[in-house]
């Protein structure tokens, strides 16, 4: 799964450690949100969405084609 919360971490000027406070994660949680090594429960992609005022969950995480459930053909 792809995030967009660097992208909009940076445009609020907020650091990992902030934003990790915020949603009482760890620093090393969102690092790895960003880097597509953990997918987040729906509790928390709710959260982060909120924080960085987002109105859809979409808005921050993208799933990829290859990675859904159901396959189109």
């Amino acid at each position: 799964m792809r995030t967009r919360i660097r992208y909009y971490r940076l445009e609020l000027g907020i650091k990992q450690g902030d934003l990790a406070k915020m949603l009482n994660v760890s620093r090393q949680t969102i690092s790895a949100l960003e880097n597509g090594r953990y997918n987040p429960s729906l509790e928390l992609a709710y959260k982060i969405t909120k924080v960085l005022g987002c109105k859809y969950i979409e808005d921050i995480f993208v799933l990829d084609e290859d990675e859904s459930i159901i396959k189109r053909d």
